[in-house]
């Protein structure tokens, strides 16, 4: 299957013909919280930062989603919309593949040809390491726990959405957010 594909500045990439579409704000701006460490990455940049993850060791799609927002204290998170197709063009280009783990989930680990193109790019990896660091730093501590918090809780309803829900347990899984909500705002 040929894939062309396309940069259109701020907007992200975009795949003619095939899927993926738009995207506002970019590989860099995707999630991005306070707004005081610029761009995250330039044009290609989260391509090398996942081989980089990937090379630590084999990870799920959403485990290099909770990474980075972990390694920039939260300021960053990427979507699932810029992670996947980031995977499938790795894989398309021969650089990372996937295997399966328990409960059949795609895991995804570097092969040759992918740590030999990490290599060629290891100076710019770096910075761009140092700047997820210095995010860090600046973030407000714990905001990265509160975001996979709220990750967790949006994951969770997706899945009890996806089923059959009776109007006795879509008010008790309002009341729960509700009461929840309103805890938050006492504490």
């Amino acid at each position: 299957m040929h894939r062309h594909f396309h940069h259109h500045g701020d907007r992200g990439f975009h795949r003619s013909r095939y899927g993926w579409g738009g995207r506002h704000g970019g590989e860099g701006r995707e999630h991005r919280r306070g707004g005081r460490m610029g761009r995250f990455f330039e044009h290609g940049d989260l391509r090398f930062v996942m081989l980089a993850l990937l090379e630590e060791q084999p990870r799920h799609g959403y485990e290099l989603i909770k990474e980075l927002e972990e390694r920039t204290g939260g300021a960053y998170r990427p979507s699932p919309g810029v992670v996947y197709p980031t995977l499938a063009l790795l894989e398309d280009e021969g650089l990372i593949r996937q295997t399966e783990s328990e409960g059949g989930r795609k895991r995804f680990e570097i092969i040759e040809d992918g740590k030999a193109e990490l290599d060629r790019n290891r100076p710019s990896v770096d910075q761009v390491f140092g700047r997820m660091d210095e995010a860090a730093q600046h973030a407000a501590p714990g905001r990265h726990r509160v975001g996979r918090a709220m990750m967790n809780l949006g994951m969770a309803l997706k899945a009890r959405m996806s089923r059959p829900v009776s109007p006795e347990d879509l008010d008790r899984i309002v009341a729960m957010i509700d009461d929840t909500a309103s805890a938050v705002e006492r504490t």
